[in-house]
């Protein structure tokens, strides 16, 4: 198993961007290799995080050995993983194209859609959402764990809002115009909608909440919007709060479910 941290310009952001990679290069024993060129997961932190999270809390680098998968971990950067065009630092350009593209140049990675994830926890189970369905030709499967899908939260939320998290200022300069968001296409529920009308492939999504987890209603909403719409996924609950006990259980799950 190689561990990279790699620094690298992006223009995507517009400065240099730092993100961590596992890849499953040597075994370090004699069980038989992965066959390159590898599968990728390009798997996203939640809020307050950054690309340490996965490393330092769950079991992904045994899974990355275990699975023959390489992941790549970049920083969300509290960006939900949009473009801040007001601030030139494209989050969802970066990684929904620029990182997949540099690190296939970089790493023995399949160019596949099929052969390539995207999932994430919390802020970065929306961003796994939100990117893996407007980048769509470039990701097959979606991981979404306790996904922050709060896009019709947000678009209520009056200008004195606040809580220990965010804002109203925040939530407009992440978002942009709070009134508009629904039917964006920063709205998972618009994306998965506008793909079905277009007759494109929707890529394969496995969604997991914890029962107790404070998100679990917005992901039964989306669930259930899946479902009205006749869109295949998978669907999962389980015990658990929000927290890394519930999604290093369930980053397993997801693998095995996208390796099948």
């Amino acid at each position: 198993m190689a561990f990279f941290q790699v620094n690298f310009f992006s223009k995507a952001i517009r400065r240099n961007v730092s993100f961590n990679a596992l890849v499953p290069l040597d075994a370090g024993s004699e069980e038989e290799l992965p066959k390159t060129p590898l599968k990728s997961l390009y798997l996203l932190n939640g809020f307050f995080g950054d690309y340490m999270d996965w490393i330092c809390n769950t079991r992904i680098r045994q899974l990355s050995s275990q699975y023959g998968i390489a992941v790549f971990m970049p920083s969300g950067e509290n960006s939900f993983y949009l473009d801040d065009t007001e601030k030139s630092e494209l989050h969802s350009e970066y990684v929904g194209a620029e990182l997949v593209d540099f690190t296939r140049k970089v790493f023995p990675l399949s160019d596949k859609r099929e052969d390539t994830f995207i999932g994430g926890l919390s802020m970065g189970g929306y961003g796994a959402m939100r990117t893996g369905l407007k980048y769509h030709f470039n990701f097959g499967r979606i991981i979404a764990l306790s996904s922050a899908l709060i896009i019709r939260d947000v678009a209520q939320i009056p200008p004195d809002y606040k809580d220990p998290m965010a804002d109203y200022a925040y939530c407009r300069r992440v978002f942009g115009e709070l009134d508009k968001i629904v039917g964006s296409d920063k709205d998972p529920e618009a994306l998965a909608a506008n793909l079905k009308k277009e007759g494109k492939e929707v890529p394969s999504i496995y969604m997991a909440c914890g029962t107790e987890d404070f998100l679990i209603a917005q992901n039964r909403a989306y669930h259930d919007f899946m479902n009205s719409l006749g869109i295949e996924h998978t669907y999962v609950e389980g015990p658990g709060v929000h927290d890394w006990k519930f999604w290093d259980e369930y980053i397993e799950k997801a693998l095995i479910w996208a390796l099948k």
